[in-house]
């Protein structure tokens, strides 16, 4: 299990929509990963099981959208993954032990946006 590295990616707009499904698709053409995910893929998702990192469906809490040619952190994605991690949708099942190290990451996000992570209010 993996926690990706920290991508330091631009914003976009605050106010900008959000839909994973949508982003997903423009980051896979990005990427050039049609067939299957590889490094640049990653960089728009926080998560990744590395045992199956050749499957799209192992990567989680995806944070950014293809903006002007370039990935880029969309907040409300990132709004959406830390509610994630708080338990909305069901929560995420991950290992214990990356649990912390995701919290960071998106935290890292939040100071960005200019905003405290929820778990820290």
């Amino acid at each position: 299990m993996t926690v990706t590295r920290f991508q330091d990616l631009p914003l976009t707009e605050r106010d900008r929509e959000w839909d994973a499904d949508e982003a997903e698709k423009r980051v896979r053409k990005w990427a050039g990963a049609e067939d299957g995910p590889n490094a640049k893929y990653r960089q728009a998702f926080i998560w990744y099981d590395a045992g199956d990192a050749d499957e799209f469906g192992a990567y989680k809490l995806p944070i950014a959208d293809v903006v002007g040619g370039e990935p880029k952190a969309v907040p409300r994605a990132v709004f959406a993954s830390a509610a994630v991690m708080q338990g909305a949708r069901g929560g995420i099942d991950l290992p214990k032990e990356d649990i912390e190290p995701v919290k960071q990451h998106l935290a890292r996000y939040y100071a960005k946006i200019g905003e405290e992570p929820p778990w820290e209010r």
